[in-house]
């Protein structure tokens, strides 16, 4: 089977450039899914003020028959050991197991597009979104600091 790269839809990226840059100063998070029909990667949802422990919660890992692959932007503010503070744009990709070969394949061959697209340099994997807590990400973003 070959890999199908989706594109990313146009509002999409519009959205994603607009998050990169907002001045709020608390988290927020959005929530996209593919259009299998369309091929396209969009918009699912949107949240202000949402911990990462929360955005784990409105990730869709169980639906009704079969785990589902998500992808999620989240704008989390970081406080540096220093006392610093920033705000940034971290990129997660839940690919649940159990999530079907197919949407999988889908995800994983639309992942660098939608990466390269929305310019995006902190890109993280979980495979179970129990993993997907304030002090996992605090954790990843050591690593950049």
């Amino acid at each position: 089977e070959s890999l199908v790269v989706c594109d990313v839809a146009e509002d999409l990226v519009e959205k994603l450039r607009k998050f990169r840059f907002r001045k709020e100063t608390n988290n927020a998070a959005i929530i996209m899914k593919i259009d299998k029909d369309k091929q396209l990667v969009v918009l699912d949802e949107e949240h202000e003020g949402i911990s990462p422990d929360e955005l784990k919660d409105e990730l869709p890992e169980r639906q009704p028959r079969y785990p589902s692959a998500a992808v999620a932007a989240i704008c989390y503010k970081y406080q540096h050991d220093d006392g610093r503070v920033s705000y940034p744009l971290c990129f997660i990709f839940s690919s649940p197991v159990g999530c079907k070969p197919e949407q999988q394949m889908m995800y994983a061959g639309s992942k660098n597009k939608l990466v390269q697209t929305a310019e995006l340099t902190k890109v993280f994997e979980i495979r179970n979104t129990e993993d997907l807590t304030e002090e996992w990400l605090r954790e990843k973003l050591g690593f950049f600091h």
